[in-house]
């Protein structure tokens, strides 16, 4: 895969999203990477709506996260998102989230996906979407 497309996604900590310290609490980082794989879909000008009424899901499989820093209650954080790697049944996305007004990157990560059919199957990632995920 050439150059991959990166999609950044902004927005401010809400105060439901962080402990008593007002630092968010480390589960919410899987919930900002999810936020950031739609708007990368969005922003690519598909809807990962597309891939499921075709009868097709991703999964995750395995996620893994990073620390550096903590982010913070009202705090503006850009979570950049892209493809790193594409398989014939899954493909794995990397994130960056970052201090918005500096960029000092505070947590990176990753998730694994597997394709999946309405019935549970693994199946292959169907090659109009490899296509489109390729380009």
């Amino acid at each position: 895969m050439s150059t991959p497309f990166v999609a950044e996604t902004t927005f401010h900590v809400r105060y439901a999203e962080t402990d008593a310290q007002q630092v968010v609490h480390h589960a919410n980082y899987l919930v900002y990477f999810e936020e950031g794989r739609s708007d990368y879909i969005r922003q690519r000008g598909r809807s990962y709506a597309d891939f499921e009424q075709q009868g097709f899901f991703l999964i995750v499989a395995e996620a893994g996260l990073r620390y550096a820093r903590a982010a913070r209650y009202d705090q503006r954080l850009t979570i950049r998102t892209w493809i790193a790697e594409v398989k014939s049944r899954g493909l794995t996305y990397q994130y960056q989230v970052l201090a918005a007004d500096t960029r000092e990157i505070l947590v990176t990560g990753f998730t694994r996906h597997l394709c999946i059919t309405r019935s549970g199957q693994v199946t292959r990632i169907p090659d109009e979407w490899r296509t489109w995920i390729g380009s």
